[in-house]
C-alpha cells in the first residue's frame, strides 16, 4: 500500500523537513548538558504585552520542560502596574527617579503582579501544552523580604540621605522548598516578585533581583534575563558575548555599562556569586531567544560567568 498521499514528493517540503530534523539533532548535546538542571527565566519587557510573542515564549518554555530541563519563570510588570494605578486614580510620588510605594500602591502592585499578569502567563503555558502553576513570593514563604535602604547623595549638603521608598523590598531569604515540590511534580512554576516581611507586610521586589535570588537558592545552571536590548554593548556599540564578573565590574567602573543596565549587571554578578553557573542577558524581542541561547552553539546575548570559560 502506497503512503504517498500522506507526504507527496515536493522537494521544497522535503528540504524543509530535513532542515528541521537537522536542527533537532544538533540540539541533542545541549539538551543533554541541561538535562534535569534548573533554568530560571526572567520574563519581561516588550515580549510581555504582545500576545503572539507571549504564546511563542510559552511554547519555548514548554519545549524546555519537554526536553528534560526544569524551567522556572519569574515575571515583572512595570507598565501594567502603572496603567492600573492610573485607572484607579492612585497618584505615585517619585523621589530620585524611584517610585514611592505606599500602602495603596503596594496593594495594586500585588493585585496586578500576582493576579492578572501571573495568571495570564500560567494560562499561556497551559495553552501551549504545559502544566504551569502561579505563585508569588508569599506562597510557601518563598521570598522573605526586607525593606530596601536606598541611599541618595544630596549635592546641596554633601550628605548621604536615606530615601524611604515605602513598601519596596529585597529578598532577605529564599525558601525554595515549595519550588522543589512543584518541580518534582513536573509542573512549571511561574513567580510574581512580591515578597512578605516577617511581620506580614507585603513588599514589591524588582523582578530581576527576585529572579537572581531564586536562581541562586535553586543552584540554577542558568539565569536568563529577557530584556529589550541585544545584551551588553562595548563603547563602539558591538555586542560583548562573554564577560567574567571582574570584567563586568570593570565595565561599570569605566562607564561602558551605564544607566539602567547597571542594576541588571549587578543582579547578574550577585547571582553568579550566589551560586548560579552563568547568567545571560538576552533580547526578548528576538524570536525563540531562549532556545537560541540554550540549544545552539552561538547563543544570544551576553553570558556572564565567574571565570572565563576555558
Amino acid at each position: 500500500m502506497s503512503s504517498d498521499h500522506h507526504h507527496g514528493h515536493n522537494p521544497a517540503d522535503e528540504a524543509r523537513d530535513l532542515e528541521r530534523a537537522n536542527v533537532l539533532s544538533e540540539a541533542l548535546p545541549y539538551m543533554q548538558q541541561y538535562d534535569k538542571r534548573t533554568i530560571v527565566v526572567k520574563y519581561g519587557g516588550h515580549a510581555m504585552g504582545d500576545e503572539a510573542l507571549g504564546l511563542e515564549f510559552a511554547r519555548d518554555i514548554v519545549l524546555l520542560k519537554q526536553s528534560g530541563i526544569d524551567p522556572i519563570v519569574v515575571h515583572g510588570g512595570g507598565p501594567q502596574i502603572g496603567a492600573m494605578l492610573n485607572r484607579l486614580g492612585i497618584k505615585s510620588e517619585f523621589s530620585g527617579g524611584l517610585r514611592i510605594t505606599d500602602k495603596a500602591t503596594v496593594e495594586v502592585v500585588e493585585m496586578v503582579l500576582a493576579g492578572s499578569i501571573n495568571k495570564n502567563l500560567v494560562s499561556l503555558l497551559n495553552r501551549a501544552g504545559g502544566q504551569a502553576v502561579g505563585l508569588c513570593g508569599k506562597d510557601g514563604n518563598l521570598i522573605v523580604a526586607r525593606k530596601v535602604e536606598q541611599k541618595i547623595h544630596d549635592p546641596e549638603s554633601n550628605i548621604e540621605k536615606i530615601l524611604d521608598l515605602g513598601f519596596v523590598g529585597e529578598p532577605a531569604k529564599i525558601n525554595p522548598e515549595i519550588l522543589k515540590t512543584i518541580i518534582a511534580s513536573d509542573i512549571i512554576p511561574v513567580i510574581a516578585p512580591v515578597g512578605v516581611a516577617p511581620n506580614g507586610d507585603t513588599y514589591n521586589i524588582n523582578a530581576d533581583t527576585a529572579a537572581g535570588a531564586i536562581a541562586g537558592a535553586m543552584g540554577a545552571t542558568r539565569l536568563l534575563l529577557l530584556t529589550d536590548v541585544r545584551g551588553v554593548l562595548d563603547k563602539q556599540g558591538n555586542l560583548i558575548e562573554e564577560l567574567t564578573v571582574d570584567e563586568a565590574k570593570a565595565l561599570i567602573k569605566d562607564g561602558t555599562i551605564s544607566g539602567g543596565m547597571i542594576p541588571k549587571i549587578e543582579t547578574c554578578i550577585d547571582a553568579v556569586e550566589g551560586g548560579v553557573e552563568a547568567v545571560v542577558i538576552i533580547d526578548g524581542r528576538v524570536r525563540h531567544s531562549v532556545l537560541l541561547e540554550l540549544f545552539t552553539e552561538h547563543g544570544a546575548g551576553t553570558l556572564i560567568t565567574k571565570k572565563a570559560s576555558a
